[in-house]
């Protein structure tokens, strides 16, 4: 790998790791409310569907971005660790149940699976473009 590769792959890891954080804060990170339902006595959140579907659409933009302009081998892990890190941390210090863990793996193969399957599309469409145009 040349001098310029890995700049690029540097700068672009650092890119999708501060984006993917910008999503988690911009959708999900400044909400730590529980709602009650007054009726039920159910608890709630603290997220709500619109801020899940809003992170998660802004994610596949990146990932499908970023499958575009890099490999999906920089991509997944890139993103996938910087999502859960961002939303354990978060979780660890506002549960004290130790629940957070299990989110935490639910986020970490979620996060993998989406990533892969996006910037894997995008790549393969970028390569395919480039090759039979």
């Amino acid at each position: 790998m040349n001098t310029s590769t890995r700049t690029r792959a540097l700068l672009g890891g650092l890119v999708l790791t501060v984006s993917t954080v910008a999503v988690w804060w911009a959708w999900l990170g400044w909400d730590t409310e529980y709602t009650v339902d007054p009726v039920t006595d159910s608890v709630s959140g603290p997220y709500d569907v619109w801020q899940v579907a809003g992170c998660v659409l802004s994610l596949a933009v990146i990932a499908a971005v970023g499958g575009w302009l890099f490999s999906p081998w920089l991509v997944v892990p890139v993103m996938t660790v910087a999502f859960t890190v961002a939303w354990a941390w978060r979780a660890a210090t506002s549960d004290d149940s130790g629940l957070w863990a299990i989110g935490a793996v639910l986020i970490l193969v979620g996060m993998a699976a989406g990533t892969t399957v996006v910037s894997a599309v995008a790549h393969a469409l970028r390569r395919r473009r480039a090759g039979g145009s």
